[in-house]
């Protein structure tokens, strides 16, 4: 993630994105720098409008992670669902299918 940040942080600054610009934000930063994944981030950028690519991203709200309380939840109202159909309400629906 760090590299696609630095990229921001260059496009931020109005500076060109470039395998020298993120290594050196890289460097700065103290990360170990994977000249493979620089040389890929910079040719998959290559061509992109960032600031549509941004706004795009800021407009696709996302749905928050359920907490712990809530997957709990969850997971009473699926039991209860599971219990409440008998062998013979199963069976019944099952012979509806065959006709």
């Amino acid at each position: 993630m760090e590299y696609v940040y630095s990229a921001m942080v260059l496009h931020a600054a109005k500076k060109p994105v470039t395998e020298d610009g993120i290594t050196n934000v890289l460097k700065a930063a103290g990360v170990k720098v994977d000249a493979t994944r620089v040389k890929a981030l910079v040719s998959a950028l290559e061509g992109v409008n960032i600031d549509e690519a941004i706004a795009t991203a800021v407009a696709a709200p996302v749905a928050p992670a359920a907490g712990p309380a809530e997957k709990k939840e969850e997971k009473k109202e699926e039991k209860k669902e599971e219990k409440g159909v008998s062998e013979e309400e199963a069976a019944a629906g099952l012979s509806a299918l065959f006709g």
